[in-house]
């Protein structure tokens, strides 16, 4: 959530008259992320979130906005986005399509604990429910297709070593969309910052930008693979935060046997997905005025921990 389009006090407040929420008091940039440009907003009736969309085309973007609507009509801890007098979640804003959503208080977690994960992994659970009667479909825009071109754009930059690795767990998931396990709409990007915690609960589920209609067994993977890891920076997972995490998801959703046995797989394609996109973006980066690039190294080591030590579900 970087600042990549710059907006004045003056700019938001005109752009804010298309709304019901009253005049501008304060705008606060979010230097955090690194796909969209973020502001904390105050008016004269509320505290907001308002998300100018770098690289999401306007035609994708009611695909995003809509589901988290559906999901907090349907009580998931989302951000509620607000529409504007006309009943469109977004418009233009310096040239960019930009839409407000509802600021939600907590904070997040560093380095959860096994009972952060049973919270986390609750509450993912509750959004793949209630996200099974959500009927648009988006194609996951990070997905298979897009490691392979990614990699292709990175192969000049990374090690014998490195190419290896990329060459062998590409071709080892180019049947990753084969088979019948339960999909819809998925978070795509559950770490541990895009959950907020207040009073020993999940208060929040955030930034939706990697949201998309895929497998929900590898939305669990992607969360299990940032929040069950023995300690912040290591690669090694910890099994009883695994077993917290999905314990509490699979009471929630059960899980199918296909799930479970595809599992192994499931992981390392999803420490696969993250560590292409961090080469990416460390190697091709945006100007931004404020921004923040994560290290591709860390999902390195995560994938290669996956590979030498398979991964199987908690009974």
């Amino acid at each position: 959530m970087s600042v990549y389009t710059t907006v004045s006090a003056e700019d938001l407040d005109a752009w804010l008259a298309r709304y019901t929420v009253g005049g501008l008091v304060e705008l606060v940039p979010i230097a955090a992320g690194i796909e969209n440009t973020n502001y904390f907003v105050t008016t004269e009736k509320g505290r907001y979130v308002m998300t100018l969309y770098e690289r999401l085309p306007a035609s994708e973007l009611p695909f995003y906005l809509n589901l988290m609507a559906h999901l907090a009509r349907a009580g998931v801890e989302v951000p509620a986005p607000e529409p504007d007098r006309t009943g469109a979640l977004f418009s233009l804003l310096n040239g960019k399509p930009a839409g407000l959503v509802s600021r939600i208080d907590g904070q997040s977690v560093h380095d959860p604990a096994p009972g952060h994960c049973a919270l986390a992994g609750a509450a993912l659970a509750r959004l793949h429910i209630a996200s099974q009667t959500y009927r648009p479909r988006l194609a996951n825009r990070r997905g298979p297709a897009w490691w392979r071109q990614t990699a292709r754009i990175v192969a000049p930059f990374l090690t014998p070593a490195q190419k290896e690795l990329l060459g062998v767990e590409l071709e080892c998931h180019s049947g990753y969309g084969k088979g019948s396990l339960p999909k819809g709409a998925i978070h795509g990007d559950l770490f541990c910052n895009n959950v907020l915690f207040a009073d020993g609960r999940v208060a929040g589920i955030i930034d939706f930008g990697f949201a998309a209609t895929d497998f929900f067994a590898y939305d669990l993977a992607i969360t299990v693979n940032d929040w069950c890891r023995v300690e912040a920076g290591e690669a090694a997972l910890d099994d009883g935060r695994v077993a917290a995490l999905v314990r509490a998801y699979d009471e929630m959703r059960p899980l199918t046997e296909e799930e479970r046995m595809r599992w192994p797989g499931l992981v390392r394609a999803a420490a696969l997905r993250f560590w292409v996109s961090r080469l990416h973006d460390l190697y091709l980066p945006r100007p931004g005025e404020l921004t923040h690039a994560h290290d591709p190294a860390e999902f390195e080591r995560i994938l290669r921990d996956r590979v030498e030590k398979p991964v199987a579900l908690p009974l």
